[in-house]
């Protein structure tokens, strides 16, 4: 391991990328990669377990593959908690990212295998691989920011930006290449780049000083002491039988869905109070976790109490704002395959071909010129971090290369239906500089007003949708829209997505004290893992409410909820300012 390092808390801006510390560009590349990872997969699991046995898939039924598909998303949120606890007392931050970055590889190589016992073992490693990666890969962040809290903001758009860069050339190549040339090649090659980002992180990780090192007996100590003035609160013997009596209801409740569905033996086949036995199970579990949420924070002193308060209402617009955007990976991914013209031939492909290449090629130019600055920085002291880094970078630039000829070669086009995914990233990539220096200028609005202005635009997203279906009558109408609808939709939504979700780390990064950084990480995650969940079962409504309604009506109801729940954020802005106590 490289240890060489010069930087401390109070230096890290000394050595500056684009007016931010080279160390947060160096977790930026490690967490694109592992979105590389985590986007590859997720664009290939359901469609190989549905596709044909003569296409190499598993012929699963679409019921039971998006049930474990389900599952897995919101498992890989919900082990965050223990990433970020285990982190916190035991680990440090880095361990903890590496550890994550090594179950995640040794999860793709897995279910590169394609057999049943190996997929479901590759997707129990990325389980807990993430659980242990992505909670303390925001906590690095937060760390070096500590001292500069009014560039906080920024610096979590732009680490947004390595997010979405690694979810762009995730679904655009292993997608690819999964369906193109093998289901294997297009798992193995998620976990490929996992590999690289790991290597990476490990030999360059000597940048961030003393910050994400293995806490020692000193450390906690200093954590549990009474220094800044801040009421520590232990967890009870009452706390810990909520805790885990919740954890393990909601565990049983996500497991049984894909097992009684795929095994057809249900686990919870009983009822109680007039409901079923899934049904009482979750809503028993979530009863637990909000009486153990309430009592904790109840017991805080003033300040802390009133942060962590507004830290739940925020988690709670959360909870709804991914409810709804995550329909991109249902409801708005139907819409594409069934009403959406996605055939053309003669200039139509030529120029589709053209724009897939710029759209391509442009955000992968930018990120490599971001690659290009952090060599200039930060080269001489860890070449060895930076050579893998560079390596990386050859072999996209050779796939992508490879893809474009492939595509240029055919006469006519079909656009894929999972290809509009690709436009949420190419956006964020796009905007996030700028909306990073909005959020540093003297026009950089309140929490409040920052989260309703997201959730107003995720709702006018919905509204491109609803209008553009308004000329299809049915289900199996036979009418194809233009893809304008689309595109403009995933513009506001990730519009909303940029004034909302990157922000929302920040804020929980400044409202929580230092001790709680990582558990309080997980506990955010929940907030999403729950409104994945969410979406998946409201997304499952959409041929019941076109059926009886139209499928207008099922965008519409997408577009006033987020937009009723924008303004009534912006109303509790006084509430809010109060809660905060003076962080901004």
């Amino acid at each position: 391991m490289n240890t060489q390092s010069l930087d401390t808390p109070n230096n890290f801006f000394e050595n500056k990328v684009l007016g931010h510390p080279a160390g947060l560009f160096v977790l930026f590349f490690t967490e694109m990669w592992e979105r590389f990872s985590y986007y590859g997969m997720r664009a290939l699991l359901v469609l190989f377990l549905i596709s044909s046995l003569d296409k190499g898939g598993w012929h699963w039924p679409e019921e039971n593959a998006l049930a474990l598909y389900g599952t897995y998303t919101s498992l890989v949120y919900l082990t965050t908690i223990m990433g970020g606890y285990l982190a916190d007392k035991y680990l440090g931050y880095r361990w903890a990212v590496v550890i994550g970055a090594l179950l995640m590889t040794m999860g793709h190589a897995s279910m590169a295998v394609e057999t049943p016992t190996f997929l479901y073992l590759g997707i129990g490693l990325l389980i807990f691989g993430n659980g242990f990666f992505k909670p303390n890969m925001t906590s690095i962040v937060s760390h070096i920011y500590k001292d500069h809290p009014e560039k906080k903001d920024g610096a979590y758009t732009i680490f947004y930006m390595g997010v979405n860069a690694g979810a762009f050339l995730g679904i655009m190549l292993c997608g690819y290449i999964g369906e193109t040339v093998s289901w294997s090649w297009g798992f193995g090659l998620a976990g490929i780049f996992m590999f690289f980002g790991m290597l990476q992180f490990y030999f360059t990780q000597g940048i961030f000083g003393d910050v994400g090192k293995k806490p020692t007996k000193e450390d906690n100590l200093k954590k549990a002491s009474n220094d800044d003035g801040d009421k520590r609160v232990p967890f009870t013997g009452f706390d810990l039988t909520l805790m885990v009596a919740a954890l393990l209801l909601g565990l049983v409740w996500i497991l049984n869905d894909p097992y009684s569905k795929i095994s057809g033996h249900n686990l919870l086949n009983f009822t109680a109070l007039g409901l079923s036995g899934p049904s009482f199970t979750i809503i028993t579990g979530v009863i637990l976790f909000l009486i153990l949420l309430v009592g904790r924070i109840l017991r805080y002193a003033k300040v802390t109490r009133d942060r962590l308060i507004a830290v739940t209402i925020f988690a709670f617009f959360t909870v709804f704002f991914w409810a709804s955007f995550e329909q991109a990976g249902g409801s708005m991914t139907i819409f594409a395959d069934k009403y959406t013209q996605r055939d053309f031939s003669g200039s139509a492909a030529a120029a589709f071909k053209i724009v897939n290449t710029l759209l391509t090629v442009v955000p992968l130019g930018i990120i490599t010129f971001v690659l290009w600055k952090l060599f200039t920085q930060t080269f001489k002291r860890f070449p060895l971090g930076n050579f893998i880094l560079g390596t990386s970078f050859v072999v996209i630039w050779g796939v992508v290369i490879w893809m474009l000829k492939i595509e240029f070669q055919k006469e006519t086009t079909t656009v894929a239906a999972s290809w509009f995914g690709i436009l949420n990233s190419f956006f964020i990539i796009s905007f996030a500089p700028l909306v990073s220096k909005v959020w540093e200028s003297k026009y950089n609005p309140p929490a409040a007003f920052k989260y309703g202005i997201g959730m107003t635009l995720l709702g006018l997203g919905f509204a491109s949708l609803a209008y553009g279906a308004s000329a299809i009558s049915g289900p199996d109408a036979s009418i194809k829209v233009s893809m304008i609808w689309l595109i403009f939709a995933y513009l506001f939504h990730t519009l909303g997505e940029l004034c909302l979700s990157p922000v929302g780390l920040s804020y929980v990064s400044k409202l929580v004290p230092a001790r709680m950084i990582g558990v309080m990480f997980g506990i955010w995650y929940l907030a999403i893992a729950i409104g994945n969940k969410t979406a998946g079962a409201m997304g499952g409504m959409i041929n019941e409410i076109t059926q009886k309604y139209s499928l207008s009506t099922f965008f519409l109801i997408f577009t006033l909820v987020p937009i009723g729940l924008g303004l009534l954020v912006m109303l509790l802005h006084p509430l809010l300012k109060r809660l905060m106590h003076g962080v901004r």
